[in-house]
């Protein structure tokens, strides 16, 4: 693992439409065999840096480079965008926009059809990548009939099927459900070895990329490289937590039990963290010690979701759903990927119209309603941002819901930019919307919907592709706006969103509810956890290394301490 296959020596790069540069003074070597992942802030340069490595950047998006980029030696600007493309394959991270064929094997054999390999040797070769990543039972199939977790390995393929030296993946567990994610940084994993390609791993969720083992971690801030240390080194420093990523669960609640973090405890996976007795004892003590929640009242019913179902051809996508949301209540909505979850929010928002049951908001049927009636009391903000922007600039586009509506500009003005303050996109109010990150779309969308001050607000994925800090902005702001009486329902695969700041979490399984419970016993119940493609927290096993006696009493009070004391 000696030899460099990727080098920046003082690399900055400016885009044409930019004023200043959006790397600056990179240094960073990555040789064969190792697996790093690049974590930072939403905007500090992670995907302009991947840009420069698949050669996007200088061919399709220009601007000024200065320092050097080298692939095997090679300075990129004198490779072509083909000749990179053999040498680095990406996985981005919207699966859907990567796929170009009409199946399964027409997409993973399109590289190679480009390269004109004769057709026995392209059914070999396609066959063996199909197999590699798992998805050799569906080569038949339309890749928009898979789910999320089969299209990333679909995309997979299609990279290795040309033997890359470098496989980089642009946050790859954003769309995933938990099970599916685990299972996504275990086929990572199991590829870097099979393969002795490279791998770069541009992730928010830090702790689950460390459900396997990674050489470094690279922190950016503003553009700039702030550190390359092990996972060891950094998660013992204030660096994460200082640049705005979510440090591990468990790692949390050690902090909060007075336990210094240091290298030599292995703090990189709740597998290998060191608990001796010292910690152990201190562990006990918080719990014993910290103070539980005040008990909190019955809410009244907003929506009530009767005994429905629905079909796509084909497809029994809801079997007999009944559920209830309370007014006043932000609950989670939870499940594998496939499992009902959207086609749930659908129905209630009238883009699709159940064959049975009914919907109910305030206790009358909205069979009547139209789409554009339901509007007016339910907002929904879909999980593609690129499926609901229609305006060129973001100001434009967070204040068109309003303006459809007549509302004067007077008013409007000081709504967009509350909207826009708290989603964190104020700087960027006269930018068009197709210079942002995929994450930053999302956050127009989210201010859209904001905007508007709905009864209830349906939010799929709010935060995938999300840093913490933009995270916890997002989710602060839907908090007040539930103070106030906004009913708020989260569609995500983010287990700690719906631990810290939800009421309760309906589990979808196969189209049917299999659980309606607070976040701390789904996440605590093995059978639910298994049915759901869910993944346990990490608290919970810290709690079983601490000696602790009810780890799922832990687990809520860890959430309980978060809500009450540190928030406040």
């Amino acid at each position: 693992m000696d030899e460099p296959i990727l080098e920046f020596k003082h690399f900055s790069f400016q885009y044409n439409s930019q004023s200043e540069p959006t790397v600056m003074d990179i240094d960073f070597t990555l040789r064969r065999g190792e697996k790093v992942l690049i974590a930072g802030p939403s905007g500090c340069g992670k995907s302009t840096l991947a840009n420069c490595i698949n050669g996007l950047i200088p061919f399709s998006y220009r601007g000024e480079m200065t320092g050097s980029v080298t692939l095997g030696g090679r300075e990129t600007r004198d490779l072509s965008i083909f000749e990179i493309s053999r040498m680095v394959g990406t996985v981005l991270q919207d699966s859907d926009g990567q796929f170009v064929g009409l199946t399964v094997a027409e997409d993973i054999a399109f590289a190679l059809e480009n390269d004109c390999v004769e057709e026995p040797e392209l059914h070999d070769r396609v066959a063996a990548a199909a197999k590699l990543v798992d998805v050799d039972t569906h080569l038949s199939h339309a890749p928009g009939e898979l789910s999320g977790g089969h299209k990333q390995r679909v995309s997979l393929a299609g990279v290795l099927v040309d033997d890359v030296d470098i496989l980089l993946f642009d946050e790859p567990l954003a769309n995933l459900d938990p099970a599916t994610g685990k299972q996504a940084m275990e086929l990572i994993d199991r590829m870097q070895k099979e393969t002795g390609a490279a791998v770069i791993i541009i992730e928010h969720r830090l702790e689950d990329v460390l459900h396997r083992d990674v050489d470094r971690i690279v922190l950016m801030r503003e553009g700039r490289i702030i550190a390359d240390q092990s996972p060891d080194e950094l998660l013992s420093g204030p660096l994460l937590t200082e640049t705005g990523i979510r440090e591990p669960l468990y790692i949390t609640a050690l902090k909060y039990a007075g336990t210094e973090i240091t290298p030599a405890m292995a703090p990189h996976s709740i597998r290998t963290v060191v608990i001796d007795e010292t910690v152990r004892e201190k562990v006990q003590h918080w719990y014993r010690t910290a103070p539980p929640a005040p008990p909190r009242d019955e809410l009244p019913e907003l929506l009530e979701v009767r005994d429905v179902s629905f079909a796509y051809p084909g497809h029994q996508a809801l079997r007999h759903i009944s559920v209830a949301i309370r007014r006043g209540e932000l609950t989670a909505v939870v499940g594998t990927n496939g499992a009902g979850k959207t086609t749930f929010s659908k129905v209630v928002c009238g883009f699709e119209t159940q064959q049975e049951g009914s919907v109910f908001l305030n206790g009358e049927d909205m069979a009547g309603l139209s789409i554009k009636e339901r509007a007016d009391h339910i907002g929904y903000v879909m999980q593609n941002p690129n499926q609901m922007i229609s305006k060129v600039q973001i100001y434009d586009e967070v204040a068109l819901g309003l303006r459809t509506r007549g509302v004067p500009e007077e008013e409007i003005g000081p709504r967009v930019e509350d909207a826009l303050r708290v989603c964190g996109l104020w700087p960027f109010r006269n930018w068009p919307v197709s210079a942002l990150s995929f994450g930053q779309k999302k956050r127009v969308t989210i201010a859209s919907i904001l905007v508007l001050e709905p009864e209830l607000i349906i939010l799929d994925e709010p935060t995938a592709g999300q840093d913490y800090r933009h995270y916890t902005d997002i989710m602060e702001f839907l908090t007040e706006l539930n103070r106030r009486g906004v009913t708020i329902c989260m569609i995500t695969h983010d287990m700690h969103l719906m631990l810290e700041y939800a009421r309760r979490a309906v589990v979808f399984s196969r189209g049917e509810i299999i659980a309606d419970d607070t976040g701390a016993n789904i996440l605590t119940d093995p059978d639910i956890i298994a049915r759901a493609s869910l993944k346990e927290t990490s608290l919970y096993d810290l709690a079983v290394k601490c000696g602790i006696d009810s780890p799922r009493d832990f687990v809520q009070r860890f959430i309980d301490y978060e809500r009450e004391a540190v928030r406040k």
